[in-house]
C-alpha cells in the first residue's frame, strides 16, 4: 500500500487546529506535532499512488495556515512496510 510521510510547517497556534482537521481526511492514518524544524508530521496511506498524491495535493495541502509541506513517499518492499 503505497504510503507517504509528510512535514509541514504552518501559522504558529494552528498545529492542534490542523491537526484535527487532518485526522478527518481519508488515508490520513497518523499526525501528530513534533518539535524541530516542522510542526506537524503526517502519515497518510491510499490504494494507489495517484490516490496518495491526490490527497496530499489536493485535501491536506490546501488546509488553511499550513504554510510549507515536504512529502516523503515510502519505497515499498524496504524496511517493515
Amino acid at each position: 500500500m503505497p504510503t507517504a510521510y509528510v512535514l509541514i510547517n504552518c501559522d504558529l497556534g494552528y498545529e492542534d487546529e490542523i491537526i484535527n482537521e487532518l485526522n478527518r481526511l481519508p488515508g490520513i492514518i497518523e499526525a501528530t506535532g513534533v518539535y524541530g524544524a516542522y510542526d506537524i508530521l503526517v502519515k497518510v496511506n491510499a490504494e494507489t499512488v495517484d490516490a496518495l498524491k491526490e490527497t496530499i495535493t489536493w485535501h491536506l495541502r490546501r488546509i488553511d495556515k499550513i504554510k510549507s509541506t515536504l512529502t516523503l513517499m515510502v519505497i515499498e518492499g524496504q524496511g517493515n512496510n
